[in-house]
């Protein structure tokens, strides 16, 4: 890897920057669903199958805080707010894309792995 190994202080390297971002179980999700534009709250939870509400809000805020998602309020009644990413946000969620793709191309031997580690309990 020709990984610039260079360090800023917090961070032993650049994916344990990317990880500390993307921490959580459903950020990587929320970030790649925004990629395909602007959601509001609804279209994500449905998008983002299983998240509580109070799981969503909170990793929502947290990448609001991160400089990756930008919430906008319209102040309308009834109250609108959708959510898009930062220039920022959009490089990352350009960065999830070949994860992605390894997972759809792989789906299937992951299934089987999960299914028989499992089987071990």
């Amino acid at each position: 890897m020709s990984e610039d190994r260079s360090c800023i202080p917090g961070f032993s390297c650049g994916l344990d920057a990317t990880l500390k971002v993307i921490a959580g179980k459903w950020k990587p999700l929320i970030i790649y669903f925004l990629l395909e534009g602007p959601k509001r709250y609804g279209e994500l939870q449905r998008a983002v199958r299983g998240v509580s509400h109070k799981v969503l809000i909170q990793q929502l805020k947290e990448l609001e805080g991160d400089g990756i998602v930008i919430r906008t309020d319209y102040k309308e009644v009834p109250p609108r707010v959708d959510y898009t990413l930062t220039p920022l946000g959009r490089t990352l969620a350009d960065a999830l894309v070949p994860l992605s793709t390894w997972g759809a191309e792989n789906m299937e031997a992951v299934a089987r792995v999960f299914a028989e580690r499992d089987g071990w309990r």
